[in-house]
C-alpha cells in the first residue's frame, strides 16, 4: 500500500500544471520514487514496480508509449544492482549517483525521442535533472520515516 500511494503521489505531483519558469525545475518525481525504493526498500518494489510507473508516466504525458518504462526499468535495474553500495555512501554521494541515475533517464528518454521523430526540445530539460539530485537529499529521511511508521 505504501508503494502504491508513493506512486501515486509521484504521479500527481509530476502531472500537476505549473507555470514553465516552475515546471523546467520540476524534479522528475516518478524516478525520484523509484531510485529511492530500490535503494531502501528493493524487496518492495522492483522491475515490475518501474515498468508500471513508467507506462502510467508514459500514458501521463502522451509520448511514445514504452520510453519512460524502458528508461526507468533501467535506471532500477542499475539501482537493485547497486542498492547496498548507494546505502554505504555519505548523502553527498548519494546525490551524486542519484544525478547520474537520472541523467541517464533522461538521455534514454532523449534519445528516443530522437529516433522517433518527436521535437527535440531544449536544454532546460536536463535542469531537473539537478534539481533531483538537490531533492534527493531529503529523500532519504523521508524514506525513512515512512518504511518505519506502521
Amino acid at each position: 500500500p505504501k508503494v502504491v500511494a508513493v506512486a501515486v503521489a509521484a504521479l500527481i505531483l509530476t502531472a500537476v500544471p505549473l507555470p514553465r519558469i516552475v515546471a523546467i525545475l520540476r524534479p522528475d518525481f516518478a524516478a525520484l520514487a523509484v531510485i529511492a525504493f530500490a535503494v531502501f526498500a528493493p524487496r518492495s518494489a522492483g522491475l515490475l514496480f518501474a515498468f508500471l510507473v513508467g507506462l502510467a508516466l508514459d500514458a501521463f504525458k502522451g509520448v511514445v508509449l514504452g520510453q519512460h518504462a524502458l528508461a526507468l526499468t533501467t535506471v532500477a535495474f542499475i539501482t537493485l544492482n547497486l542498492h547496498l553500495r548507494i546505502r554505504m555512501f555519505t548523502i553527498g554521494q548519494q546525490a551524486l549517483t542519484v544525478l547520474s541515475l537520472l541523467w541517464l533517464k533522461e538521455f534514454i528518454v532523449f534519445w528516443i525521442d530522437g529516433v522517433t521523430g518527436h521535437p527535440i526540445t531544449d536544454g532546460a530539460r536536463w535542469l531537473a535533472v539537478f534539481t533531483g539530485a538537490v531533492v534527493w537529499l531529503f529523500v532519504p529521511q523521508l524514506m525513512h520515516r515512512l518504511l518505519t511508521r506502521r
